[in-house]
């Protein structure tokens, strides 16, 4: 082992180990030390959060650091987001509202048994000349911005000390930096999740006799799917995993549902006999298959610092993390990395990275604090089965039109399109935050009208002509002149598909005709006096409509007079 490198990463799960090969990668020559913890492999299918991806975290395991073989035959396809609503007929899920893919995606994700494909990341980091030592603790950083670092970490009783010009921190919730810098952030997002692994394959198609129900998709497919069953205030997930191993988990708001109530085995279960009955019947005779019970309390927090051009960073969920619903846990790494990776090379090539540290750093805490609005004060409206219809296939269409596509085309990294995006207030960057901002908080002031009691109805997301549109989109490639243009043209889109929902729920609020005017940025259901008249109103536009006709299950009201 040598003295000093040019990297040291501390840490060794998933946001540490794919750092390692993406700079590995694009630098052969880059010396990296990845310091982590335990003391051997980690165990198969481990039990970590993160084992469903979506498609930005795809793209980057599959196509930035080349891992598509391997995912292909190792893991698990994923068939998408599956949701089941209808809270008041828990125990029939033929039933119950049913959103999903009916067919295979297009465009890839993944279930992933953390444990395999962590073994399989350090193989490759080290196959490829990195240093992977294990069993080590590091006790201690001492940054010094005009000199080499030092890293102090032990392994047994032997303390060892290591220079190094970049320090990153991917010890995941011990966030070592944050604590030793101060500067840890609250979210006010109170929710908590327990999980535990069930050693036998769970398919929710076996929970009926009802032969129609079952065939209206292919066999496995449901399984395959990352399974949401939900109401007020929870949700419940099942991943299957290529282990043949089933993740089932809770994740519930401590207002509504009290950690007390799930934070053991027993009472998770007594817990799910009340609120999931038909999961707890079907779930209950696996019980002496159970391999381990995990709870995260309060998960969600904030970062104030990611990046910083004295040549220290932290990644993964040392920084920041909000929430599991979504699975968007990879989707942070990956844009976390990327950022990283860059500002290491460029500082390793000679370059000042100041100025890039800063709006990298800037531009990933805006991205997150405007996603905060998609969870924050959401998990009220999750036994509202219209609103979660709307609000999944809205935060989908947000999800692919700009973030995914940002990201498959390296716009993340290029100044230029930075600072055309999100430099000026009305950017269409900053306006696209405002505009997904707006719409959250139109989802809770229409809570209290939603009251219907829906059964017997499947909804596919690829029934809609633009999410296909933004689904597909993401997998093409732009000049960065074409990547502007793309970008402002999809939120001219969202901005009409924002306005369209907000009239057919005002119609059903109020009885408004459908097409009144709509300013998508500052609509309300209740405005007040002191509200600002609206400026970017935008024109009915009926094909766009008549899709969120598709996703609309009341009927509307006619207008008299």
């Amino acid at each position: 082992m040598k003295s000093s490198y040019d990297v040291v990463i501390m840490g060794g799960g998933l946001a540490g180990l794919t750092l390692s090969l993406q700079l590995k990668q694009r630098k052969p020559s880059i010396s990296i030390l990845v310091v982590e913890k335990r003391n051997d492999n980690a165990p198969t299918a481990a039990h970590k959060v993160g084992e469903s991806t979506v498609e930005l975290g795809t793209h980057y395991l599959r196509e930035v650091l080349n891992l598509k073989d391997y995912l292909d035959q190792y893991q698990l396809p994923k068939h998408g987001l599956r949701f089941f609503f209808s809270p008041n007929h828990k125990n029939d899920i033929t039933k119950r509202v049913e959103l999903g893919p009916r067919k295979r995606l297009p465009v890839p994700s993944h279930q992933l048994d953390r444990g395999t494909l962590e073994n399989e990341l350090i193989r490759r980091s080290r196959e490829m000349g990195n240093e992977i030592v294990l069993a080590a603790k590091v006790t201690d950083v001492h940054l010094l911005p005009n000199d080499a670092h030092i890293v102090e970490y032990t392994i047994g009783e032997q303390t060892h000390q290591i220079e190094t010009r970049w320090v990153v921190d991917a010890t995941s919730r011990h966030s070592l930096l944050k604590r030793k810098l101060n500067f840890a952030k609250e979210i006010d997002h109170n929710v908590n999740a327990v999980w535990f692994r069930v050693d036998s394959e769970i398919d929710v198609t076996d929970w009926t006799n009802d032969a129609e129900w079952q065939s209206f998709l292919e066999p496995g497919l449901r399984r395959l799917g990352t399974i949401h069953f939900m109401d007020k205030g929870y949700w419940l997930w099942l991943i299957p995993l290529s282990s043949g191993a089933t993740s089932v988990g809770i994740v519930a708001d401590q207002t509504f549902h009290p950690f007390n109530e799930i934070n053991r085995l027993d009472r998770a279960m007594n817990w799910m006999e009340k609120n999931e009955p038909l999961a707890h019947k079907m779930i209950t005779p696996l019980l002496d298959k159970v391999l381990d019970f995990k709870v995260l309390k309060h998960y969600a927090h904030n970062s104030g610092r990611l990046y910083s051009a004295d040549r220290w960073a932290v990644t993964g969920e040392s920084g920041a993390f909000l929430d599991p619903f979504y699975s968007p846990g990879t989707d942070f790494i990956s844009l976390n990395n990327t950022w990283l990776s860059d500002l290491i090379l460029r500082d390793l090539a000679g370059e000042n990275i100041e100025l890039h540290a800063s709006v990298y750093e800037k531009t990933h805490l805006a991205l997150f604090e405007s996603w905060i609005p998609v969870y924050q004060n959401k998990y009220q409206l999750m036994g509202s089965t219209q609103i979660m219809v709307v609000k999944i296939f809205w935060d989908w269409a947000v999800y692919w039109a700009i973030p995914c596509l940002l990201f498959t085309n390296d716009g993340y990294t290029n100044m230029s399109i930075l600072k055309r995006l999100f430099a000026n207030e009305d950017s269409a960057g900053r306006r696209f935050g405002a505009l997904n901002n707006r719409m959250q908080n139109v989802f809770i002031e229409w809570r209290p009208y939603d009251t219907g009691d829906f059964v017997e109805k499947y909804i596919d997301p690829f029934d809609l002509l633009f999410l296909q549109e933004f689904h597909k989109g993401i997998e093409e490639q732009f000049e960065p002149r074409d990547l502007i243009l793309k970008v402002e043209e999809n939120l001219s889109q969202l901005e009409r598909i924002a306005s369209e929902i907000f009239r057919h729920i005002s119609n059903m609020v109020h009885g408004t005709p459908m097409d009144i005017p709509v300013d998508p940025y500052t609509m309300k259901l209740f405005p007040s006096e002191n509200d600002s008249v609206g400026t970017h109103f935008v024109e009915p536009d009926l094909p766009i409509q008549e899709q969120v006709g598709v996703m609309w299950f009341y009927p509307k009201k006619e207008v008299v007079g």
